[in-house]
């Protein structure tokens, strides 16, 4: 990686180089002198981050952000310096992205908890710094082989409890699938080892079945002057290894091989999906419409498992160019999509689309110390999540563990104070039934005396637990 990379990817979409090489030659200036553990000159990694950040299309900021994301942690140069070479959004950017010193701890832990909650809680103030950061860790975790194997094993648990689960949840697919590879990698390296010759063969022996199937929807397509673009993957190491792991066989993997129909009106999305239908048997028990019901991450398409040639299983997922951006880079992909003021409107559609924006601001509303933020998040957020339907279809995304009081307060506090029983796929349950993912869920309300104290036991999230708890002692 030279810096003529990163200038000819900026300017493939258009990005001035100006500043670009003023934080360039800043970064190479304060990092002179220091070198990674490959050997390589410190300025690679930095170098490397900006061309992550510059494959996502970013901003100038951001790129410039990128290039100087260790200044202030490795370097004597400070916040104000950036702010007077660049901007205030740079220099608050970088300091974002900057670890707190060892200094101000008592203790490692300490210090990793600290760290962990502005890293999280960053996500409000910008979340260009989430995104710094997540390509910061990926090229860490693509050069992890210099580390220590203990060092190796520590990252890689992190990268797949904390920043997997963040990538997931701004919707980038691209960004979240390398990192669960590359943790699986070294935290199970015969698991990934399999795998990777699974996937390899699975590739060889459908070759002919995906060739065929790309001819014969583009065919149809082009006949009806739709305009298109096919593409195909192979299910990703990590996701195969979660299903393995749950006693599934390769075979039991239904979207081990899915083909991408990209068309350009949602209109065209479900008149394509009839004539794949028409074409292939599908597999009904595997069919899904994410575009009426998006997932929680505004991830949009829709899925649908056809029978191949020989009776091979394909997914078929149908979606529109903009739906296609979205699903594989999630927010990053308004730097592609959008013009205008693109940081605010990353940040107003974070706040109102992706549903584990407010629990994310209660919980750091509510924690009294790291520690408590920290446990809650891997509780409520970065745990294993069910996802259940509301009575008008809605998907809310909960935490293991739920109850319906927990979702009578997802919905509102008037509806949690309020809730007087609960149906579950039309049968009645006490209100500490833990939720299941697929459950219908109906909430019955009336006029009540409001929450009783004990339910505050029964719940797991940290809205709830407030509001019951401000309710009582009111």
């Amino acid at each position: 990686m030279v810096f003529e990379d990163l200038l000819k990817e900026i300017k493939s979409y258009g990005l001035e180089e100006e500043e670009i090489k003023k934080a360039y030659e800043m970064a190479k200036l304060y990092h002179e002198g220091q070198y990674r553990q490959s050997g390589e000159p410190y300025i690679t990694h930095p170098l490397n981050v900006a061309f992550i950040l510059a494959k996502l299309h970013a901003d100038k900021d951001t790129i410039c952000a990128g290039l100087l994301h260790d200044l202030l942690e490795d370097t004597k140069c400070t916040k104000e310096e950036i702010a007077r070479c660049f901007n205030p959004e740079v220099a608050n950017m970088v300091d974002g992205v900057t670890k707190l010193a060892k200094m101000n701890f008592s203790s490692k832990e300490d210090q990793y908890l600290a760290n962990t909650r502005k890293i999280i809680s960053s996500i409000k103030e910008d979340v260009r710094i989430i995104i710094i950061k997540l390509a910061d860790r990926l090229h860490n975790m693509r050069t992890l082989q210099f580390k220590s194997e203990l060092k190796q094993k520590e990252n890689a648990k992190e990268t797949l409890s904390l920043f997997a689960k963040i990538a997931d949840y701004i919707g980038a697919y691209h960004l979240k699938i390398e990192l669960e590879d590359l943790s699986l990698k070294y935290l199970e390296p015969e698991w990934y080892k399999k795998i990777q010759e699974q996937r390899y063969n699975v590739q060889e022996k459908n070759q002919e079945c995906i060739k065929e199937m790309i001819y014969k929807i583009k065919t149809m397509l082009d006949d009806k002057e739709i305009p298109n673009e096919l593409k195909y993957r192979i299910k990703s190491v990590y996701g195969i290894y979660k299903h393995l792991i749950r006693g599934h066989k390769l075979s039991d993997v239904h979207d081990l091989i899915a083909l991408s129909l990209i068309v350009d009106e949602v209109e065209k999305c479900y008149y394509s999906l009839y004539l794949v239908h028409k074409e292939y048997h599908p597999f009904n028990e595997h069919f899904k419409d994410y575009i009426c019901s998006p997932k929680t991450n505004m991830y949009s398409a829709l899925h649908t498992t056809v029978f191949g040639l020989d009776g091979r299983l394909i997914q078929v997922q149908i979606k529109t160019f903009e739906m296609d951006q979205i699903s594989s880079y999630g927010l990053t992909a308004y730097w592609n999509i959008k013009k205008g003021n693109v940081r605010e409107i990353m940040q107003e559609n974070l706040k109102n689309s992706f549903q584990f924006y407010k629990p994310l601001q209660e919980i750091d509303k509510m924690a009294k110390n790291n520690k408590q933020f920290v446990r809650q998040m891997e509780k409520e957020l970065l745990g294993e999540q069910i996802y259940i339907y509301t009575s008008n279809g809605n998907v809310i995304g909960l935490p293991l563990g739920s109850t319906p009081i927990d979702l009578a307060y997802r919905l509102n506090k008037k509806t949690g104070n309020n809730l007087k029983k609960v149906l579950v796929n039309d049968e009645e349950v006490p209100l500490d039934y833990h939720l299941e993912s697929k459950d219908r869920v109906k909430i019955i309300t009336e006029d009540t005396e409001g929450p009783k104290k004990d339910w505050i036991e029964k719940v797991q999230t940290s809205y709830a637990k407030r509001k019951i708890k401000e309710y009582t002692e009111k």
